[in-house]
């Protein structure tokens, strides 16, 4: 029988046997791929949706929006943060004009250390009315959305997947676009709950759902770009470590990465050359808050963080 003051000892160990369990499978899942949104081409409608929201109104931006947020949900991806890409498109003054091309699409996925971008336009916005024979041949609002987007490859440019949404919806308990508000500030919010309930809303809702659906299932045609990331550990604070690389090597928040210490290096005897390096893996770190040159990590596993040790992708 196991004495009682044996049970410290044995809670100490399963902890540890858990950790070890947690950190390896952490090293060994292989990470989701990692895709950029960029604001959706909006040409093709843009008489329509200046007459019903002003020519100030980005409906691109609105329909980019909602579906990072779906694919957020969905898991199936990994998605660049809107303020990375944000920050990433303002150095490289990516215009408009460069929405739905695949070219510089490719080279902003580049920059962002994604494996692909989505790029994608509106291609139908029809509103009107139509008769509803069930409230004595009553007219009552329509709307008909159509959107189509492509995934990117950054290295090709080359087009790995496609997909659309469609969205129509019509009814008479709210107008077209009553109780909304968003052209009052020059601003769109298409994920508003006011502007959900309207007809339009639920049409635009409804195709974006449907797209991001029909993106995800394209995600077996996309090929992972091997990322040779590598690192050094700048400072430890505390429960923080702090690498010498960030979204320039291709760190987004939310990655793992593997630390570890080099024990010893073997030199080719004939030409001094360094043909192999004896490693231990220190542990298993989070990016947190990513810039362009360093990374704020907290520890998944491991301890004994020391400044000057390596860093990789956890794989």
């Amino acid at each position: 029988m196991t004495s009682k003051r044996h049970l410290p000892f044995f809670a100490i160990l399963l902890a540890f046997a858990f950790g070890q369990i947690s950190a390896l499978a952490h090293a060994q899942a292989p990470r989701k791929l990692r895709v950029a949104v960029l604001d959706f081409d909006y040409a093709a409608v843009w008489a329509q949706t200046s007459a019903l929201f002003g020519s100030s109104i980005d409906v691109g931006r609105g329909i980019s929006d909602l579906l990072t947020t779906d694919l957020m949900k969905d898991g199936t991806f990994s998605v660049v943060r809107q303020e990375d890409l944000e920050k990433s498109m303002a150095e490289q003054d990516f215009s408009d004009s460069d929405r739905n091309d695949p070219a510089s699409a490719a080279k902003l996925g580049r920059l962002l250390g994604a494996d692909a971008i989505i790029i994608g336009a509106v291609t139908q916005f029809d509103t009107g009315n139509q008769t509803d024979n069930s409230a004595a041949d009553q007219q009552v609002p329509k709307t008909h959305f159509r959107i189509e987007a492509r995934i990117i490859n950054i290295d090709s440019g080359q087009i790995q997947g496609v997909a659309e949404g469609a969205g129509e919806s019509s009814g008479s308990s709210t107008v077209l676009s009553g109780g909304w508000h968003g052209w009052a500030s020059g601003n769109v919010n298409f994920a508003s709950n006011d502007f959900q309930q309207t007809v339009m809303g639920k049409a635009i809702k409804s195709a974006v759902d449907q797209l991001s659906v029909n993106l995800a299932a394209n995600a077996p045609k996309v090929l992972r770009t091997v990322t040779n990331l590598e690192g050094v550990v700048a400072s430890v604070d505390g429960s923080q470590v702090i690498l010498n690389i960030g979204t320039g090597a291709g760190i987004m928040s939310g990655d793992l990465l593997e630390v570890f210490r080099i024990a010893k290096e073997i030199k080719d005897p004939a030409t001094g050359e360094v043909i192999r390096r004896i490693t231990s893996t220190v542990g298993i770190v989070k990016a947190t808050d990513v810039d362009a040159k360093s990374a704020v990590c907290t520890v998944v596993s491991g301890s004994g963080f020391q400044e000057g040790d390596h860093v990789h992708a956890a794989q």
